[in-house]
């Protein structure tokens, strides 16, 4: 009796180790992965574009067989750009959904609440929507940026104030992580060059009571402003000051939400400068680009923007770790394929990691808002 249930035992042995060696989130045909980003509310566009650029990739991907032989599936929840509502939408991710991984994550605030939860539980992180210094440093061995940070954002802007003439500068900005990041580059970019900022002016997030910030930065008359938040807000605070006989210029970093930006500006759009953390996604020059215009295109995604575009390259180095982590897929062993990932080209987009350093990409670039809202570079 009991050398049969040994002979069974050792039977089913074969099957239980391959069941057992698949990690969480993954099975024979499929790879389950999750965003947590803002889908409602006045930042909705920052997370329905970095979903929609994401999903183009996924299904290009899918239709071509997967990633050694999985095919790839998003499951997202809805933190609404709130600090308090973050842990709840990582931690179903990962208890109910039981996702493999985590990717294309949105915000400072946010993202400095969803960590507490997916670092401890080493879950990879791939790409969050900020360059916050506070989500970089110190590094944490389950989270790879791909865009550049704020600090490279404000020191190409400031760069580009004072090469055109520009000597007063002011910093309107969201009062939060994002916005205390964002302004810390300014005066790190500043003091490089033994100059300070003329003029401050802050609001809360998910508002637009800009009035104070108008008031405290006009009365400056600066050359120009650099702005530190959202689009809904920082559009109302441009209105206002151009109602208020502004002359300024107005410099706006990656995270506000290009498209969107311009489009609630409208006629008030132009000569309205965006700093940008990837390719230009209507130019016909850069692989990448080409290939996501045609991802897009076919995923019914045709309107090309900056924050989709941001969304397939994510999609993209997170493919392309998968990978190289190949069919026996487990957490640990996708963290270390991404750290051999040094100087990837990607397309014409460079990404690099290593064990001491996910920065990901330091690409940045300047853009101009022209007529009938078109961005120029």
């Amino acid at each position: 009796m009991t050398r049969t249930l040994l002979t069974a035992a050792a039977a089913l042995l074969p099957a239980l180790v391959a069941s057992g060696a698949l990690a969480q989130g993954v099975s024979n045909d499929k790879i389950v992965l999750g965003q947590a980003a803002v889908f409602s509310g006045p930042a909705a566009q920052l997370g329905i574009q970095m979903r929609n650029g994401i999903q183009a990739y996924f299904a290009a991907v899918n239709e071509k067989g997967g990633v050694n032989g999985r095919k790839l599936e998003l499951v997202t929840e809805d933190d609404k750009y709130e600090a308090k509502e973050a842990p709840a939408a990582s931690k179903k991710l990962i208890e109910e959904h039981k996702v493999f991984a985590l990717l294309g994550y949105v915000g400072t605030p946010t993202g400095t609440e969803h960590i507490k939860v997916t670092a401890p539980a080493k879950v990879p992180l791939v790409g969050m929507f900020t360059g916050a210094e506070a989500l970089r440093v110190p590094m944490s061995r389950y989270i790879f940026h791909v865009r550049a940070s704020y600090y490279d954002e404000t020191e190409k802007i400031v760069e580009q104030v004072l090469s055109t003439g520009g000597k007063k500068i002011a910093v309107f900005y969201q009062n939060d992580g994002y916005g205390q990041a964002g302004l810390k580059g300014v005066e790190i970019a500043m003091g490089k060059r033994n100059l300070k900022i003329d003029a401050l002016g802050s609001f809360e997030r998910n508002t637009i009571a800009v009035e104070d910030a108008v008031k405290k930065i006009q009365a400056v008359q600066p050359d120009a402003v650099v702005m530190i938040g959202a689009y809904t807000s920082c559009a109302e605070f441009i209105k206002q000051m151009k109602k208020a006989g502004s002359a300024s210029t107005f410099y706006n970093v990656s995270f506000v939400g290009s498209t969107a930006l311009a489009s609630a500006l409208g006629k008030d759009g132009g000569g309205v400068a965006i700093s940008q953390v990837v390719p230009f996604p209507w130019g016909t020059s850069v692989p990448v680009v080409k290939e996501y215009q045609a991802a897009a295109k076919k995923a019914g995604f045709s309107d090309y923007n900056f924050g989709a575009m941001e969304g397939f390259l994510t999609a993209k180095v997170m493919v392309e770790g998968l990978r190289r982590a190949g069919r026996n897929l487990t957490r640990e062993g996708f963290v270390d394929a991404m750290e051999k990932m040094n100087d990837v080209d990607l397309g014409g987009f460079f990404v690099s990691y290593s064990p001491k350093s996910h920065t990901g990409s330091k690409f940045v670039d300047l853009t101009i808002i022209g007529r009938e809202g078109k961005f120029l570079r």
